[in-house]
């Protein structure tokens, strides 16, 4: 009987996945067209979830040997339970291996039981609670039916009830873990998960080498000359296929929830949650079926799950009536890239938030708090703070600073950044000032040529006001002649290197961390030896998560005797001072404030003093009220410690210089 039955359950799953496949990829097709390479993706597929998908999954130790048990089981029990009970290929050798990979994803689907007997709230629940039981009636069910096939039991063995009983459990287990890949459910990540991975936004993301890593980050640029193109998203067909695809690839694991300063701070944002109404949106409905943590503004007001509407072509964000998402959650983002960081799915969150932004900004100019006057000031003065662009400069009218304008040719064009009109920060540049003379570093600086480089602006959504500031400073930059760009500010430094390059500006740029740790491995700097209390470091979202710079700042406090005192969340998951994207502009309320948080993170350290890279994390950690630790930059520290090195024409590359007289 069940070799009657199975083929008729095995084919009959597959059609009927079939179906819902092409239903699932025509919902993703109402996006705007998006070339991508078929062949090649499909190709690279596997390459990108084994080792690119598997290095973010393998971070918990646990859940990627629970993952690979359970998927890997999955695939090679279907592929081999078609050949052996729907193609009727029986032998010992294939149903050896079907019996090792069924018992393979038993076992996994035990750790996955564990998992939601009390799982951490991050988690969605809802269908994924039935998850372990789908898995293990899969699982067993093939194990049962193929024991006739090698052998180990009679053919035949047993009643009829007991022969439809298993055909029943292996039905239950094709209904969910194949028909439920594209007609939705727990496993429907699976199926669009591969194809995302195969036709990302982003491919050059994933590594070429073995154990490489690719990395890219900066914003696409929208195509403002195209009066047909969309300024932003208003819809979420406006998103383009491979972006619906990617929401629709996700897991609802909640990593970037755990992760999420918004989240965190009880401001409207749940970065799962959003994604999971960009679905919604794309298949119609409510979000009244969503499982798992709302975003926090229920508290403060908000609107309760449930009460968000959408459809592929209405707004996203309504200015009356049911909307999919409310502005203020867009407007809480920090642009950190932690949820990113953390997915295991590879989704991009912040290029959605942002796209969506541009709408809000370009099309409707809603722009919250006092985002409406710093894209004034930019347009009118070059700088957000609205100051007279002739003031750049008057914080170093003693310092006598060379002007490249003057030289035309210069080893390093030191770019200031608005932090130039920044009292606080003015004490960080004079520190990397006199740290460069030091080093007797040829040198020179745009002066009142500079502008600003447009970050602030293109994270509101403005990408009008970014692209005239970026076409401006590039013309400028153009006149003069220099080896690379050194900036104190990781928001420059970003755009500077990671995006302007789309408009035509290519350079190499430099955080003033790793430059001044290439000046002190080459001999050009030395130091005191620190004798302060215990230091800690903040890892700036921008030069960490954006561009993998986590060792350049470390090295330099080593080189200053330091021994860092690691907070818990440091490196790739350093929470966020609250002070990217706009943050502190648009001014979303919540229950706590973001570098309160980071303080608090701070002092469970016991350090004294707190270590930092990026104005703007100065000031928002500075901000803290009653804050039991200093905040420095590393600029200051290093400008601190300095002492006499010998002359330059007596350097020896392969000794560092002994401490002299303090200068």
């Amino acid at each position: 009987m069940l070799e009657t039955l199975l083929p008729i359950l095995i084919f009959a799953a597959l059609g009927v996945a079939v179906i819902g496949a092409w239903r699932r990829v025509r919902l993703w097709r109402q996006g705007r067209p998006s070339a991508v390479p078929l062949l090649k993706g499909l190709a690279a597929m596997p390459r990108r979830y084994l080792v690119d998908l598997h290095h973010v999954v393998g971070r918990d130790k646990v859940m990627s040997n629970t993952h690979v048990a359970t998927a890997g089981g999955f695939v090679a029990a279907a592929v081999l339970m078609t050949l052996v009970h729907g193609l009727g290929l029986a032998n010992p050798w294939l149903g050896g291996l079907l019996l090792l990979a069924s018992a393979t994803m038993f076992v996994g689907s035990l750790f996955v039981a564990r998992r939601r007997r009390n799982p951490p709230a991050r988690l969605s629940r809802g269908p994924w609670m039935r998850l372990p039981r789908s898995l293990m009636a899969f699982s067993l069910g093939v194990f049962a039916i193929t024991l006739p096939a090698v052998g180990i039991l009679p053919a035949g063995v047993g009643h009829w009830l007991l022969g439809l009983l298993l055909a029943a459990v292996v039905a239950w287990g094709l209904a969910e873990m194949v028909v439920g890949m594209t007609w939705g459910g727990p496993m429907k990540h699976a199926f669009a998960g591969a194809l995302h991975l195969a036709f990302h936004r982003r491919p050059e993301r994933f590594s070429t080498k073995a154990g490489g890593e690719g990395r890219s980050t900066g914003l696409k640029a929208l195509d403002l000359e195209d009066p047909s193109a969309p300024l932003g998203v208003e819809t979420p067909a406006d998103f383009t296929w491979n972006q619906l695809l990617g929401f629709d690839a996700c897991v609802q694991c909640g990593r970037c929830e755990a992760v999420c300063p918004a989240f965190a701070a009880g401001q409207p944002l749940n970065p799962k949650k959003l994604i999971q109404d960009m679905v919604v949106g794309m298949a119609g409905g409510s979000d009244a079926h969503y499982a798992g943590s709302p975003h926090p503004s229920q508290g403060l007001g908000g609107k309760p799950v449930g009460e968000h509407h959408g459809t592929p072509h209405g707004p996203i964000v309504a200015r009356e009536g049911k909307a999919l998402v409310d502005a203020e959650t867009l407007w809480s983002c920090t642009t950190c890239r932690a949820c990113v960081e953390e997915c295991p799915m590879m989704i991009e969150h912040v290029d959605a938030i942002v796209d969506m932004r541009r709408f809000l900004t370009l099309e409707r100019g809603e722009t919250p708090n006092k985002a409406p006057e710093v894209l004034d000031n930019l347009i009118a003065t070059d700088n957000p703070g609205g100051f007279a662009p002739g003031a750049r400069m008057h914080w170093a009218a003693d310092l006598d600073l060379p002007l490249i304008a003057d030289l035309q040719q210069v080893d390093v064009l030191l770019w200031l950044g608005d932090g130039a009109f920044d009292m606080r920060n003015q004490r960080t540049l004079r520190a990397l000032v006199k740290v460069l003379r030091a080093a007797g570093v040829d040198f020179a600086v745009l002066g009142n040529e500079e502008r600003d480089s447009g970050d602030v602006a293109r994270r509101l959504g403005d990408e009008a006001t970014f692209q005239s500031l970026a076409r401006r400073n590039i013309a400028t930059l153009a006149q003069y002649r220099f080896q690379h760009i050194v900036t104190c500010d990781p928001h420059s430094f970003h755009v500077l290197g990671n995006e302007y390059g789309e408009l035509g500006g290519h350079y190499r740029v430099y955080h003033h961390s790793t430059y001044i740790a290439e000046l002190y491995e080459s001999g050009r700097l030395a130091f005191r030896p620190w004798k302060g209390g215990s230091v800690t470091y903040h890892d700036p979202c921008y030069l960490g998560r954006y561009n993998g710079e986590y060792e350049a700042p470390r090295n330099v406090l080593r080189a200053l005797g330091i021994q860092v005192s690691e907070m818990e969340r440091s490196g790739f998951r350093s929470r966020c001072c609250g002070g990217g994207g706009g943050a502190p502009i648009t001014d979303i309320p919540g229950k706590r404030r973001i570098p309160d948080m980071r303080m608090n993170d701070v002092e469970a350290t016991g350090a004294s003093l707190v270590a930092v890279g990026c104005p703007q994390c100065t000031a928002m950690l500075e901000g803290v009220v009653d804050a039991g630790a200093e905040v420095r930059d590393i600029a200051e520290l290093v400008a601190d410690a300095l002492v006499a090195r010998p002359a330059v024409g007596a350097f020896d590359a392969t000794r560092r210089p002994q401490a002299e007289e303090v200068i």
